[in-house]
């Protein structure tokens, strides 16, 4: 488990780097369809690094923000607050900032750059379904995303998955103002370059690949987490109970995003379970591995 958190603490640098390589591959390949390369790959450079910035020390504030997180009251959430301490000091951590959002949806996560600089949040309709044992089986869960620095990774894709999109929403916009003339223009570029023709492949492509990429991030890391949560509180059937229950429950957690649904201790949004046509395709973008597996590694334990 050890040499897993250390994994993750590499993958969470490859996947920083990545993100800005991709960013500015991006940017070269639709500056050389505007027919600028250089001014592409300045804009891509320019957001790659202020982006990179903004995830590594803001993006957990981001992330409760567009979750409408509200800070939980110690005197109303007493038996939340108090779950959360009594695990802190048996995992040996310093206590997360706690939140809390209403929707009836049962979900949680955990977001921050480090354990020093870590907060979690629970849905009211969380605290509601869940009985002690089995919300502190949800608790231990996302205090094992902190402890396994699973959230440094999962809060920076937030923001960087955003600069894609943004990018190329950019490029789309600045090809409708000029009406398309910059990439006909013989003086900047050529539509009939291939490299003009791979910028506009990839200015289509790049936010699909983007939110692969985001998908990919938590698959692994849930149920890693899963796994330390169980090891925290030594009693697998509280947090086996809880996934059954959120298996059962089909909610649409409304205060989830795209950008924040591979944070979340289950997958957020509606159409994921989809077994017709397309089950594969959508599968591409499951940010986490069916409950019913994760259950079932539970039960070996």
């Amino acid at each position: 488990m050890y040499e897993l958190i250390s994994s993750n603490k590499r993958r969470s640098i490859f996947l920083l780097f990545g993100f800005v390589l991709f960013t500015l591959l991006a940017g070269v390949a639709v500056g050389q369809f505007l027919g600028d390369p250089v001014v592409g790959t300045s804009i891509a450079l320019i957001f790659s690094a202020l982006m990179a910035f903004t995830s590594y020390w803001k993006s957990d504030s981001i992330a409760l923000r567009m979750s409408r997180a509200k800070p939980a009251d110690e005197v109303g959430y007493r038996r939340l607050h108090n779950l959360v301490e009594g695990l802190c000091i048996a995992g040996g951590l310093p206590k997360p900032r706690v939140y809390v959002i209403d929707d009836p949806a049962p979900n949680a996560f955990a977001t921050g750059r480090n354990p020093k600089h870590a907060a979690i949040a629970v849905t009211s309709g969380l605290l509601e379904l869940l009985d002690r044992v089995e919300l502190e089986g949800v608790i231990a869960h996302e205090l094992s995303h902190i402890r396994n620095y699973d959230i440094l990774v999962s809060t920076m894709a937030v923001t960087l998955v955003g600069t894609i999109a943004i990018l190329t929403d950019l490029a789309i916009r600045m090809m409708w103002w000029n009406g398309g003339r910059v990439s006909r223009s013989s003086d900047r570029g050529n539509s009939s370059n291939p490299l003009a023709l791979i910028g506009f492949v990839l200015l289509i492509l790049a936010p699909i690949i983007a939110r692969i990429m985001q998908a990919s991030v938590s698959r692994r890391r849930e149920t890693l987490a899963d796994v330390s949560a169980c090891q925290l509180t030594r009693y697998p059937p509280g947090l086996i109970s809880a996934l059954e229950k959120l298996q059962k429950d089909s909610t649409v957690t409304h205060s989830a995003s795209m950008a924040t649904a591979h944070m979340w201790i289950e997958q957020p949004l509606s159409g994921v379970n989809d077994a017709g046509r397309l089950a594969g395709f959508h599968k591409l973008f499951n940010t986490h591995p069916p409950l019913s597996e994760r259950i079932a590694l539970l039960r070996e334990m």
